[in-house]
C-alpha cells in the first residue's frame, strides 16, 4: 500500500512538471504569434503613415501649381471643421452656430465644395 501511494506520489509530480513545461510552451507559441501580429500592425502604421505623407505633399504640390495661396493654418481649420461638419450632413444653419459665423458666411465658405456635390449628383442622375 505504501508503494503505491508512492509511486502514485511519483507520478503526480512527474505529471505537474510536464504540465509547466507544456504551459511554458504553449505561452511561448502565443507570444510569438502576438509578437508577429504587433509587428505587421506595426509595419501597416508605418505604410499607412507613408501615404498619408504623401497624399499630404501631393496636395501641397496640387496646391503650389495650381497657384493657391496656403489659407492661415486657423482658417484651415475652420474649414475643414465646417466641411467636415456640412459632409456629415449637418445644416448650414447648425454649422454656423457650432463655429459661431453667420449662415451667410458659411455658405460663402462652402459654397465651392456644395456645387461640386450638386454636379455630382446631377451626373449620376
Amino acid at each position: 500500500m505504501g508503494w503505491a501511494i508512492a509511486i502514485l506520489f511519483g507520478s503526480a509530480v512527474v505529471l505537474l512538471i510536464l504540465s509547466f513545461i507544456k504551459t511554458t510552451q504553449t505561452n511561448s507559441k502565443l507570444e510569438q504569434q502576438i509578437e508577429h501580429v504587433s509587428i505587421s500592425v506595426l509595419n501597416e502604421v508605418h505604410e499607412l503613415e507613408k501615404q498619408l505623407r504623401n497624399i499630404q505633399l501631393d496636395a501641397e504640390i496640387t496646391a503650389q501649381q495650381a497657384g493657391v495661396a496656403p489659407a492661415a493654418s486657423e482658417e484651415r481649420e475652420l474649414l475643414r471643421e465646417m466641411l467636415d461638419l456640412y459632409k456629415r450632413g449637418y445644416s448650414v444653419e447648425s454649422i454656423a452656430g457650432k463655429t459661431r459665423l453667420k449662415p451667410n458666411e458659411v455658405e460663402h465658405m462652402l459654397a465651392p465644395f456644395m456645387a461640386q456635390k450638386g454636379e455630382r449628383s446631377l451626373v449620376a442622375q
